[in-house]
């Protein structure tokens, strides 16, 4: 029961239930109690509902224009430290596909773990980009991944932790972005779509596991911030076909790129 609020609270926030936003009491204590509303302000990535505006359209969106920890960032210069490995023990899920109108995702409460050392946080969503929310030495990858988990020990306390994975155009198309956009819905809908495939989330990965890290934020309303991100340093290859298959759906639907504000960004090697 903790866990279905977890995810409805999950998929509110991130937006892949059409007309579902989590309802907050307090900013801590009611991301394990989100409700979902009927109506909430409509965001878009342009004009007087684009990113710029994001915070004056809900005193729930405030965090958008005031928050001091928002992604994405540029990263440019980071501190080499002695991080834990990223473990990424997921396993093969149904596929349940979503468009709801910013990006297309997949959610499940099947796909698995990622340790963080002693943490453990579970796979419920990933979700795409373009072109990449974040950049590297002010340089946007043609897409990004973002692997969203919630932590599988305090069930009281809902806390996420995203893994980004750039996508750079080039010859090898990737065989589960194949599986996938063959499915995607080309409309937006509430309601995410259920398929009789197994797939698994680790073909979207790349080989080399080191990353970045540093404190941020949901890149989409209501921005949320204590979110604990990490940003694999390896890309992985879509073709072009691939890329152009999603621009005709999303052209750009990525944030803006925010001040660090003093912020660290550590490195794992």
């Amino acid at each position: 029961m903790v866990y279905k609020k977890l995810a409805i609270a999950t998929l509110a926030v991130l937006g892949l239930q059409m007309n579902s936003y989590a309802t907050e009491k307090s900013h801590n204590s009611d991301k394990a109690d989100a409700k979902t509303e009927s109506h909430h302000a409509i965001w878009t990535y342009e004009g007087k509902t684009g990113p710029a505006h994001w915070g004056s359209l809900s005193e729930k969106y405030a965090l958008c224009s005031t928050g001091k920890q928002q992604s994405p960032i540029d990263i440019s210069k980071s501190t080499k430290t002695d991080l834990p490995q990223l473990e990424f023990n997921y396993n093969p899920f149904p596929l349940v596909i979503a468009n709801n109108g910013h990006t297309i995702g997949v959610v499940t409460d099947k796909g698995g773990l990622l340790k963080i050392g002693e943490e453990s946080y579970k796979l419920w969503q990933f979700h795409t980009h373009a072109p990449s929310e974040g950049t590297i030495n002010g340089k946007h990858a043609d897409m990004v991944i973002h692997f969203v988990h919630v932590n599988a020990q305090n069930k009281d306390q809902l806390k996420f932790a995203v893994v980004g994975v750039y996508l750079e155009k080039g010859k090898t198309a990737n065989p589960l972005i194949e599986t996938l956009w063959k499915v995607m819905p080309k409309t937006a809908s509430e309601e995410p779509q259920k398929h009789d495939i197994q797939i698994d989330a680790k073909q979207l990965l790349p080989q080399d596991k080191n990353y970045y890290t540093f404190t941020g934020s949901l890149t989409t309303p209501p921005c949320w911030e204590g979110i604990k991100w990490m940003i694999l340093k390896q890309p992985v290859s879509i073709s072009a076909e691939q890329l152009a298959q999603y621009h005709a759906l999303y052209p750009h639907n990525a944030r803006p790129l925010q001040p660090l504000n003093g912020r660290e960004v550590l490195s794992s090697n």
